[in-house]
């Protein structure tokens, strides 16, 4: 739904540019600050070890439950309904995202960098700890053969994205282009 709004409401970007605005709007981190927002954590009913292990604020259990309450609605009211409810509540972060694609995606922007820059792509080494109901990740993101960033997150995805940014930052100042930092994301 989100893709056929952001295709008929942006033809004039191109085709990387409409996909980079998809996923910066259709995502864990997105649909999960979503859900906090219409406060969808107190309504989840979780097994008891979920619950005390913070269940209610992951991302990932957030972004799932908000995208099982969009599939609800439009299996409960159709198209119609399901793309007034899903547009009504993302149509905030199309906008803020259309106005730069890709802008919160650090591995992206990190890996056109190091392009730019001959570095050759970077690499993320993920390790876990903790028990499978609250794992917590830890990536190094790699550029270049040295170890350039580290971030921590409760899912992969959001760790490489802290290491990612890390490393951006990290390349940019080794480069002497500290000041391209988009320190808005």
């Amino acid at each position: 739904m989100v893709t056929d709004h952001i295709f008929r409401h942006y033809p004039d970007l191109p085709e990387g540019q409409l996909a980079k605005l998809r996923a910066s709007v259709v995502n864990t981190i997105t649909l999960a600050e979503l859900a906090l927002e219409l406060g969808v954590g107190p309504l989840l009913l979780l097994g008891k070890g979920e619950d005390q292990s913070g269940g209610r604020e992951k991302e990932s259990i957030l972004a799932d439950a908000l995208e099982a309450i969009f599939g609800a609605v439009y299996v409960d009211g159709g198209w119609d309904a399901a793309a007034l409810v899903i547009l009504g509540q993302t149509s905030d972060a199309i906008v803020d995202a259309a106005a730069e694609p890709g802008r919160k995606d650090y591995k992206t922007q990190l890996q056109e960098l190091t392009a730019r820059m001959a570095l050759g792509a970077p690499v993320y080494e993920i390790t876990g700890a903790g028990p499978d109901h609250d794992k917590v990740f830890t990536a190094v993101t790699i550029v270049d053969g040295a170890p350039r960033g580290r971030g921590v997150g409760s899912s992969k995805k959001r760790a490489e994205q802290v290491a990612a940014r890390s490393a951006y930052a990290a390349v940019l100042e080794q480069s002497g282009n500290g000041d391209d930092l988009d320190e808005s994301a």
